[in-house]
């Protein structure tokens, strides 16, 4: 299979072609997702709640990280993948130049970090390093401690203005893909059509170029609070290959997220 690169991602988004992505972290689902379609992978630090059982993504390390994306590129050699820079792992230009290093020679085409027009520094520094960034705003979820738990972001004009010049200084900085979480449809909207890169929502209705979901959302399995935006695809199908590629459909054609899935 020919590998899925940024420029495709960017011609996907001239083409107005929306595309699903997901959450990995093993061999065996990365390769049952590039199987059924699904073209761009993260190795999130969600792993720390869902596979490792913290209330956090804020204690899982690089290494935690590495071995994981080793483990996803495997399964899925053509896939573009994604590896999330955990909590605190580039508060300093030499620990964030050796945690990249450590997650790109694990196989990653990318790293992701959160936050805004602040990282612009170090975004160029990574990239002037061939180190391709994806930004994340919105509800970043190691600023949990910030926010004072995991709530929606960017509703009134003052903050959707600042989360807008954040996403223009990233993009000037070097971004070449953008995860926006948790804001309103309509500033979505906004930040979608104001870049040149793709945007990757995840609860941020369907007017992103892509969609990410963490797969146990995707299949029902995450227990506790479940988030507005997920979809359990698997009770539909009662298949998790069906489930897959009814995800993978479902947001091509721009049925999910749907309304309820939003937020205004």
């Amino acid at each position: 299979m020919k590998p899925t690169t940024v420029s495709t991602l960017r011609q996907w988004k001239q083409q107005g072609r929306k595309f699903a992505s997901i959450t990995a972290y093993d061999f065996s689902f990365a390769r049952l997702f590039a199987d059924e379609g699904i073209q761009v992978l993260l190795v999130g630090d969600s792993l720390g709640m869902v596979v490792q059982g913290h209330d956090s993504t804020l204690p899982v390390t690089v290494s935690d990280i590495a071995y994981h994306t080793e483990s996803v590129r495997r399964g899925a050699p053509a896939a573009l993948l994604l590896a999330d820079l955990p909590f605190m792992s580039y508060s300093t230009p030499q620990q964030t130049f050796d945690s990249a290093a450590q997650l790109m020679r694990a196989g990653a085409n990318m790293v992701k970090l959160e936050g805004g027009k602040w990282l612009a520094e170090t975004v160029k520094q990574l990239t002037e390093r061939a180190v391709p960034v994806c930004g994340h705003l919105g509800l970043t979820p190691q600023s949990v401690n910030i926010f004072g738990g995991y709530k929606i972001q960017g509703r009134d004009e003052a903050d959707a203005e600042r989360l807008l010049a954040d996403a223009l200084a990233l993009e000037a900085a070097g971004i070449q893909l953008l995860v926006l979480e948790c804001v309103p449809v309509s500033l979505a909207k906004r930040v979608t059509d104001a870049l040149s890169i793709p945007v990757i929502g995840i609860g941020a209705g369907n007017v992103t170029d892509g969609q990410i979901l963490v797969m146990h959302d995707a299949f029902g399995i995450t227990g506790g609070h479940i988030p507005k935006f997920a979809k359990n695809f698997l009770a539909e199908t009662g298949d998790i290959r069906a489930a897959v590629r009814q995800y993978v459909a479902e947001v091509e054609n721009g049925s999910y997220p749907a309304e309820q899935h939003s937020f205004q």
